[in-house]
């Protein structure tokens, strides 16, 4: 409530001619312009030409300033063309942009306040006397009438005193202007009795059944309040007093559900709290101004009917620009997720981040895939938070309320509409229709899409947004110099194929890659391999192999059944690119071996390492001595004896007859040195230690060199000859001479 609206039409005016003062008739100033002349010769008014100049208009002459008068007249000018009331205009727009919320009573009273000081500081202004006795003077006429007042300033501060003036003065100064508001009626709130009763124990019984009933009436309650604390209460003053009647209990229970109208909401409606009345806050996302940036996606049914059903729509909207794009769905499944996401990134490009929620389309392990391949992070919202992601939930708001109402077979946002809508038709129309027939369906769900892109082309995208500072989509999106990452739309559409089931892990086996109880082969894969395939939805006889680690693609594995190819001649053709594969791979580790046979052999190459390890230990403890130590000799009677038999002979001393222990030992030991000179046996056949397959190895070679020479050989030697070079014994031998040598593939020969 602003009750300062009047503003005086009369101003003082500082600047006065002679003429003009003596029009005034102040006491202690003559009262004609000669008069006014002579008085400012004879006091020098002149001499002070910061108060006295020349004057500008028609006729010349002097003005003087009002502080030249003398203080009696001074005051009366001042009272004349003064009245309280009238605030300036700085005054009027602090009051405007202040924090406190302060009721109507409150700001009438703060008002009034500040109108008296400002009349006082006006008639202060350019008094010779003090504050103090200013202050006196301007009490003394504002209560006696003789200053000009406002009816609501003297309606609301009928007198004032000097200390109360002094007071609001201070504040003012302090800019505690809103220290001055004062609402007694305020002040009185929460003292009644029953907000107080029982130590305010009557205030939250009353509350915890509004709140866990809020259909009970004030006489139930009242009913529960008597049962619970009797007939009587006891107020804050510690008297006894009688429970209030219904009337009494009726106001305080609506007053309280107003105090209270937040809490109590949240508690008996959640989702009317979260949507309406919980603190969200605005413009925490002005910080992403490049686009795709961040994107934010979700799915809700369209309140539209299509001839084949009912369909979801799945938005994803760009926050930087706005940009949107929406595809339909039957049913919520990853497999939406996938094609909106394609549908978004030939559009808008690839995005860096992904707000979604908690939905099992999107947390999906395909829609998690789809994300890393193409090095998007997801970022799932937190569950039952719908306003962590409120950009995208407003957008398809706007779709509901923009789009939907327009479309043939729409049914409402809430139960409440779709009931209004079915009660267009009366009872014997509704009786046994189908939905089509109730709400006029005609569209088909290819005809929805279109409507959609149309919309979010010519209409979404072409209107201003206020988060985008009155900009289009389209104008953000243009302005910005961004750079646009883009994927291959093939190798988009390869990602986005089915995956086999078990999340696409499969091994390769002998007889192929298992897929629903059907074999796919390819010969570029050994046996054993970890692979990852994705099913190709055109060719269910085809599936593209990808690594498990890494996800390079492999090859293309067929299944000949269902790829209508001849099973022998795929098989047999796979057979030869994997026997060839392997080979070439043979081939490449024996050039390998081969290499290593060329230098040390394993054991020098282990004891050169450990004497190179040795050598850097010791080189980093060289100048460490270590310290000696302690040690004793240890002998035994064989030890004894075994010292004597080396050293007595060396020194030509006939050795001491030996006990009868002593002499046992020695004479063992001398049998143990007998036993160790044994002779060499000498085989006069070298292939005396050669296996048999190999002394066979080598009679067939000592043939062939014959054959080669020109020698014939027997019918019966040549037929044994042939037979054994067709056997895999002869085969792996040979092989092994050709790598290693003929030594070395005899000593192998098993």
């Amino acid at each position: 409530m602003n009750m300062i609206t009047r503003v005086s039409d009369t101003q003082p005016r500082e600047w006065l001619t002679a003429k003009q003062i003596a029009a005034e008739k102040l006491p202690g100033l003559p009262v004609s312009e000669s008069g006014i002349i002579r008085h400012a010769k004879r006091h020098n008014w002149h001499e002070y030409p910061s108060l006295c100049r020349d004057r500008a208009d028609v006729g010349g002459g002097n003005e003087y300033s009002y502080l030249l008068f003398p203080t009696l007249a001074k005051v009366a000018y001042m009272q004349r063309y003064m009245i309280a009331g009238r605030i300036s205009e700085p005054v009027m727009k602090e009051r405007q942009v202040t924090g406190v919320i302060l009721s109507d009573r409150a700001q009438l009273e703060r008002d009034a306040r500040l109108a008296v000081v400002a009349a006082f500081e006006l008639f202060f202004k350019g008094l010779s006397l003090s504050v103090q006795g200013s202050m006196f003077i301007f009490c003394d006429r504002y209560n006696t009438g003789l200053i000009q007042v406002d009816q609501w300033v003297k309606e609301t501060l009928p007198s004032i005193s000097q200390r109360s003036v002094f007071r609001w003065r201070s504040a003012k100064t302090k800019g505690k202007k809103d220290k001055l508001a004062v609402d007694r009626s305020e002040a009185r709130k929460g003292t009644g009795l029953l907000d107080t009763a029982n130590d305010g124990e009557v205030r939250s019984f009353i509350l915890a059944w509004i709140a866990a009933n809020p259909h009970l009436s004030a006489e139930i309650i009242r009913g529960y309040c008597e049962d619970h604390f009797g007939a009587e209460l006891i107020s804050r003053t510690g008297e006894m007093k009688p429970l209030p009647p219904v009337r009494t209990i009726r106001h305080f229970i609506a007053n309280l559900k107003a105090q209270e109208k937040v809490v109590l909401t949240k508690i008996t409606d959640p989702d009317r709290y979260r949507s309406t009345m919980k603190l969200a806050g605005t413009g925490t996302l002005r910080h992403i101004d490049e686009p795709n940036a961040l994107w934010m996606i979700d799915a809700s049914p369209v309140d539209a009917l299509c001839v084949d059903g009912r369909y979801s729509l799945y938005a994803c909207i760009d926050i930087a620009t706005r940009r949107l794009v929406i595809t339909l769905s039957k049913t919520p499944r990853a497999s939406a997720v996938a094609l909106l996401m394609r549908k978004a990134i030939l559009r808008l490009g690839v995005a860096d981040v992904v707000k979604t929620d908690n939905g099992s389309d999107f947390v999906a392990v395909a829609t998690k895939r789809l994300f890393q391949n193409l090095d998007i992070t997801a970022n799932v919202s937190d569950a039952y938070s719908p306003e962590q992601k409120g950009h995208v939930e407003r957008v398809i708001k706007t779709f509901q309320h923009n789009v939907a109402v327009q479309l043939p077979g729409y049914i409402g946002h809430s139960v409440a509409d779709r009931k209004a809508i079915e009660g267009r038709k009366s009872f014997a129309q509704r009786l046994g229709a189908s939905d089509n027939e109730l709400f006029e369906v005609s569209l088909t769900a290819t005809q929805l899409q279109e409507y959609i892109d149309e919309w979010v082309e010519f209409v979404y995208h072409e209107k201003a947004h206020s988060g985008l500072k009155g900009k289009t989509p389209n104008e953000v999106a243009q302005a910005s110099s961004a750079i646009i990452r883009h994927v291959d739309e093939r190798a988009l559409d390869t990602l986005l194929m089915p995956v086999a089931g078990k999340n696409g892990q499969r091994k390769m086996t002998k007889q192929g890659i298992k897929i629903n109880d059907l074999y796919y082969v390819t010969g570029s894969i050994l046996v054993g391999t970890e692979v990852f395939c994705r099913l190709d939805p055109l060719d269910m006889g085809k599936v593209y192999v990808f690594a498990a680690e890494g996800g390079e693609f492999i090859d293309v594995a067929l299944c000949p059944e269902l790829a209508g190819v001849n099973p022998q001649d795929y098989i047999r053709a796979q057979k030869e690119i994997s026997d060839d594969f392997v080979s070439k791979r043979t081939r490449e580790i024996k050039a390998d071996i081969r290499e290593l046979k060329k230098g040390a052999s394993g054991i020098e190459r282990t004891l050169r390492l450990a004497k190179r390890k040795a050598a850097e230990k010791s080189g980093q403890t060289a100048n460490v001595i270590p310290m000696p130590k302690r040690t004793e000799k240890h002998s035994t009677p064989a030890i004894a004896a075994a010292l004597d038999a080396v050293t007595i002979p060396q020194k030509g001393i006939q050795p001491k007859a030996l006990n009868k222990k002593a002499a046992e030992l020695h004479e063992a030991l001398q049998r143990e040195a007998q036993n160790k000179k044994i002779s060499k046996v000498v085989h006069l056949d070298p292939d005396a230690n050669l296996s048999a397959a190999a002394r066979r190895f080598k009679w067939a070679l000592d043939l062939e060199t014959k054959i080669k020479a020109g020698v014939e050989l027997d019918a019966e030697t040549a037929t044994q000859l042939v037979r054994f070079q067709a056997t895999a014994e002869y085969r792996t031998i040979k092989d092994t001479m050709e790598d290693f040598g003929l030594e070395q593939a005899l000593r192998m020969a098993r």
